[in-house]
């Protein structure tokens, strides 16, 4: 599904984000990529929906190889890879149907396929009732609940969720980390970048650990301390 072999970035000439990165996501897992906040966390994901190229080492997504791509099947891979961000990146004069059905008719589905899968994506995360919202009239809860149906609704085979739980609640992340248990379970694969390991469940398919640009082990990214910290704000 997907695979990283020895990738290495950098930005700026110099400052290396990413350093012999390797690592594998097979087909329906759930996987957490954790590590601080400039860990280059999200670095991985720009990677991973080819918005930005190795300079070493090379990506495999679902068969597309980072070293052989053509520019032109680009958007045909990005189509298959949803993605969440933390800050929703919603279109703020489009009501909550317009913004999921968006993802749709870019690609030039039909009426009655938009109609269905917009509103099909949108039972799935409860928020059927607000198609006729704005984000300005939503929770953050609610606007994550909105990024969610726009990126699935092209039923992707892998789901990008990028510290999707940084801008909401503890409420409302219990209900976005359900969600995202539920659309695992349904096949697809999820990768989900975090900085907070409370999130994390023991028995997870796997944990990819990233530090100072280095896939490490999970238990060596934090500290002793950092993790008793993080407890005592709880």
């Amino acid at each position: 599904m997907i695979e990283f072999s020895n990738v290495s970035k950098s930005f700026q000439g110099d400052w290396l984000a990413l350093k012999n990165a390797s690592f594998k996501i097979n087909k329906g897992e759930f996987a957490f990529l954790i590590g601080k906040s400039g860990a280059g966390k999200s670095t991985i994901m720009k990677l991973i929906y080819l918005d930005i190229f190795p300079e070493d080492g090379y990506i495999n997504i679902a068969g597309y190889d980072s070293r052989t791509i053509k520019r032109k099947d680009i958007p045909f891979l990005r189509r298959k890879i949803g993605v969440i961000f933390q800050d929703f990146k919603l279109l703020p004069d489009r009501n909550v149907y317009d913004n999921v059905a968006f993802a749709l008719k870019v690609t030039g589905e039909s009426y009655r396929n938009i109609r269905k899968k917009t509103l099909d994506a949108l039972a799935s995360v409860k928020m059927s009732h607000k198609r006729n919202s704005y984000p300005y009239q939503l929770s953050g809860g609610e606007q994550q609940k909105v990024a969610i149906a726009r990126a699935i609704v092209r039923e992707p085979f892998i789901l990008l969720a990028d510290e999707p739980t940084g801008n909401v609640d503890p409420e409302n992340t219990a209900g976005i980390m359900n969600l995202l248990f539920e659309i695992n379970t349904l096949g697809t694969a999820v990768l989900m970048a975090t900085h907070d390991h409370s999130l994390i469940k023991k028995d997870i398919n796997q944990v990819i650990g990233i530090r100072d640009g280095k896939i490490v082990k999970p238990e060596n990214i934090f500290s002793k301390l950092d993790i008793e910290e993080t407890e005592s704000a709880l």
